[in-house]
């Protein structure tokens, strides 16, 4: 069943588990993450974001994911991860997902809280949900690559007039994960979760999940991290298994399942570590 984060994240948050975003830019990755989150009866949260546009554009992937999500056994919320301009979340709305990411992260506070607020209202209009993020979760390759993350850390005593003032339903906060494949052990910062659960209302999201470990995962949930994301696990397992499973003179379709499987088996080992499953 299709519903917006607030339908999926307030129940984990009273009852301290993970709801997992997984990315989903083709039917390979879609097939996979619904399979799991049905075989093992847990809620899910799959979308998109931006940077994914080239490999699966929006208004391509948009009817596909949200007629998966309709007809899904589980509560599955059709996301926009990331959304760099205001004119990309209004498509997204306009496309039928039912929540948002408008990632305004990079620019000065009173910005941030200005142009978020504005996509909040927007969003609420249609019944979608959106998240903000107050900090800065940089990357681990690339122009955004952060030497000190430290510095980009989310401030605690900001954080209740930032949720205030923009309307946001999900909050984004950097505490010492990044997007992409880690090079060097992260160090996350439970101390600064447990102060801005402990600060506000909405539910806490958790990005650059990928090559966390277990223990990570386990103790930023129960600090109170509510939405964790993942994307890389689920991106490289799959091109593993296309690997595995091609011989010469094969075509795409004779790679296909095996993807989907791998997939949906790094999706569901991810639900048993939040867990999420049978909580749907």
């Amino acid at each position: 069943m299709l519903v917006n984060m607030n339908e999926v994240l307030y129940k984990a948050k009273k009852e301290h588990y993970g709801v997992g975003l997984f990315n989903a830019c083709n039917l390979e990755l879609a097939r996979g993450i619904i399979e799991a989150a049905e075989e093992t009866k847990s809620p899910v949260i799959f979308g998109t974001a931006e940077v994914l546009f080239p490999f699966g554009p929006i208004e391509m992937t948009a009817p596909m994911l949200k007629e998966m999500a309709i007809k899904a056994s589980v509560p599955v919320v059709m996301h926009l991860d990331h959304g760099l301009k205001s004119e990309t979340c209004k498509n997204a709305l306009e496309l039928g997902f039912t929540s948002v990411m408008y990632d305004c992260s990079t620019l000065g506070y009173e910005e941030n809280v200005k142009k978020v607020a504005e996509i909040a209202d927007l969003a609420h209009t249609y019944n979608a949900t959106i998240e903000g993020e107050l900090g800065h979760v940089g990357n681990n390759e690339g122009e955004d690559v952060q030497t000190d993350p430290s510095a980009f850390y989310t401030d605690p005593s900001q954080a209740k007039d930032y949720v205030d003032r923009t309307k946001v339903d999900a909050l984004a906060i950097a505490v010492g994960s990044a997007h992409g494949a880690y090079k060097l052990p992260p160090k996350l910062d439970f101390d600064r979760i447990e102060k801005i659960a402990a600060t506000i209302d909405v539910p806490l999201v958790l990005h650059g999940g990928s090559g966390l470990t277990d223990e990570d995962f386990r103790h930023a949930i129960k600090s109170g991290i509510s939405k964790v994301n993942i994307f890389t696990d689920i991106n490289v397992a799959a091109a593993d298994a296309a690997v595995n499973a091609y011989k010469k003179g094969m075509g795409l379709t004779n790679i296909v399942l095996a993807e989907t499987a791998a997939v949906k088996e790094a999706t569901i080992r991810k639900m048993e570590l939040f867990g999420c499953c049978g909580k749907a």
